[in-house]
């Protein structure tokens, strides 16, 4: 059975090589609560008819000696076989508590969390969009290794800078590092020449929109989901304009109340084009000078993609972007392409320079082209 200490293993990933020694573990650890699961049961009810057929000679015995009557002994007899059931339900019990326990463990050191910490003072209300990384490393807690490595790159305002590379280069890493998500353990990012650290966490997001592969989507109307994460009070014309930028206009005069449809919990009655165009929706509502794309497209299919994109151009206009891509076929316009390799810049340039140079992008580019073919 499992109990109430029954051990609960707490998984740090520090970068995407540690991913198949977490699989290994979280299969390992499957395995033993299953096999705990399916021997917890057979167990209980053995433990369980020992203990009745124990008090039952002990009865008979009573009985032949005439200490104990036969009424009482089928009375007795009956009551003992109606708590066999409970008694087999234990396992199942036991089960749930030691989860619950889990959860409730993990949900109050979530509550105990210190707020975010915003040593920032300065308060801006819109950036031109430069952002210069001067030397930027950074490595996640208990990691032996950086994750970025004296990272330089100076972006002009309006600029799209295309980040690609293998898993664990640090693309994500450094995207998150840009809202300030993760505090950079050395050097230091800048806005329009202010040092990240000194600007407000409310004034530095104001200054970025965010479109990720995973999007949050909440149980309430499509109009209340694109508002979402405006400080501004936005106006219904606005919502409507931005829905009709993400290419949701088609979508929503299908619907039964059109913006005021609910979408479910976690979005549960849209499409993932459906979704991401939400968030896409969000970003132009928004309006912000600096926006990232993490991996907006990867998880759709070939149509949908096609869609979004259409979105994401109109949207990449007259902003500061930053693009993380594996489908490089989204990337091929960006103004700079930076291919990351084991937390550093391993080449730098336009589409037809790097593969002009047949380095690494080549290597990319040549795989994904042959594959597509």
């Amino acid at each position: 059975m499992l109990g109430p200490d029954f051990p609960v293993a707490v998984i740090k990933i520090g970068t995407c090589s540690d991913l198949p020694k977490v699989n290994e573990l979280l299969k390992d650890l499957t395995l033993k609560t299953q096999q705990i699961k399916a021997a917890g049961t057979p167990l209980t009810q053995l433990v369980s008819m020992c203990g009745v057929s124990i008090v039952v000679v002990f009865a008979l015995l009573q009985a032949q000696a005439g200490i104990l009557t036969i009424g009482e002994f089928t009375t007795f007899l009956s009551a003992m076989l109606l708590l066999l059931p409970p008694i087999k339900h234990l396992s199942n019990v036991m089960g749930s508590t030691a989860a619950m326990t889990a959860a409730a463990e993990s949900l109050f050191k979530m509550i105990d969390e210190f707020p975010e910490k915003d040593e920032g003072t300065r308060d801006v209300n819109r950036i031109q969009g430069e952002v210069i990384f001067d030397h930027v490393g950074f490595t996640y807690p208990g990691a032996e290794k950086a994750t970025l490595k004296k990272f330089t790159l100076d972006v002009k305002p309006g600029e799209m800078i295309a980040l690609v590379g293998s898993l664990g280069a640090g693309k994500s890493t450094l995207i998150n590092l840009i809202p300030r998500f993760w505090n950079p353990t050395e050097g230091e990012i800048y806005f329009d020449g202010i040092p990240q650290k000194e600007l407000t966490l409310e004034s530095l997001r104001r200054q970025i929109a965010l479109v990720s592969q995973d999007v949050v989507i909440f149980d309430d109307t499509i109009a209340n989901n694109i508002a979402y994460g405006c400080k501004d009070t936005v106006t219904r014309e606005q919502i409507e304009a931005a829905a009709d930028a993400a290419a949701l206009t088609d979508f929503i005069k299908t619907l039964p109340d059109g913006l005021d449809t609910p979408v479910g919990a976690n979005g549960s009655m849209l499409s993932g084009g459906q979704r991401q165009r939400i968030s896409i929706a969000r970003a132009f509502l928004k309006n912000a000078p600096v926006l990232l794309l993490d991996e907006a497209t990867s998880a759709l299919d070939t149509e949908s993609e096609k869609h979004i994109q259409k979105s994401l151009d109109t949207l990449l206009k007259g902003r500061t972007s930053f693009v993380v891509a594996h489908r490089l076929s989204t990337i091929i316009n960006a103004d700079c392409i930076v291919v990351m390799r084991d937390g550093g810049i391993a080449e730098i340039g336009s589409h037809e320079e790097l593969l002009a140079r047949q380095g690494f992008y080549h290597h990319l580019y040549t795989i994904q082209f042959s594959k597509s073919n």
